[in-house]
């Protein structure tokens, strides 16, 4: 009995590329809102560095995740984040971080799309569930913003 090393799900390399790029903005905006959290200055700041730090693990998560499953598919996940933009102020940093967080959004929504039309169920249901995650996040920033 020969036991195959190849992965069950085939997808397209426009999917992996996809993922890829998943992958790149995770890494970006985990750096973006940790160097977010360590930087951030006077007292709105201060209330709301932990937000960022949060915020930075579960993207980290999210890319760890992404990353497993583009492996698991065959391709190679990548090391090189997104431009990273940090901001000057908090309400840049927010400003961005909004930015970021409607890019993923609509990113994820096409993944999702495109893994369906795939049949690759899997990928669809992870990216289903970080896209709600994400759009927590964005609800988040687009909030505090409110508030800057």
């Amino acid at each position: 009995m020969t036991v195959s090393l190849e992965p069950v799900t085939k997808v397209s390399s426009e999917l992996k590329e996809l993922l890829n790029q998943a992958i790149a903005r995770e890494l970006q905006v985990s750096v973006q809102y940790m160097w977010q959290h360590v930087q951030i200055r006077g007292a709105l700041g201060i209330a709301v560095r932990g937000t960022f730090k949060e915020t930075a693990i579960v993207e980290m998560k999210h890319a760890e995740m992404i990353a497993e499953r583009l492996w698991y598919l065959g391709g190679t996940p990548t090391t090189k984040p997104s431009p990273i933009e940090v901001g000057l102020s908090l309400k840049d940093f927010l400003e961005l971080d909004t930015k970021a967080e409607v890019e993923a959004i609509e990113m994820y929504k096409k993944i999702v799309e495109l893994a369906q039309k795939e049949g690759d169920l899997t990928t669809a249901h992870m990216f289903r569930v970080i896209l709600a995650e994400e759009e927590d996040h964005h609800d988040l920033f687009t909030t505090m913003l409110e508030e800057a």
